[in-house]
Parts: structure tokens; sequence; C-alpha cells
């Protein structure tokens, strides 16, 4: 029972480690620069 109580924990913490890091991958991919939208309310110009 100790044996599969240790494999869920290592398996819990492997799967936050992956999840972790793809969210870290995807915040890195963001590109900077400038932002334009034309919309309903007109046009409007973000610099990210």
């Amino acid at each position: 029972m100790n044996r599969n109580i240790l494999y869920l924990v290592i398996g819990a913490l492997a799967v936050v480690a992956v999840v972790l890091g793809y969210q870290f991958y995807q915040e890195r991919q963001k590109t900077t620069g400038v932002e334009i939208n034309i919309g309903e309310r007109g046009i409007s110009i973000e610099k990210k």
C-alpha cells in the first residue's frame, strides 16, 4: 500500500511539473510589439 501512495505522489508531481513547464513555454512564446485592433469603438493601438 505504501508503494502505491508513493507512486501516486510521484505521478502527481510529474503532472504538476509538466503543466507548469507548458505554461512557462506558452508565456515565452508571446510576441512583443504593437497590437492594432479595429472594432465598434474605433481603432485601438497597444504596445505589448
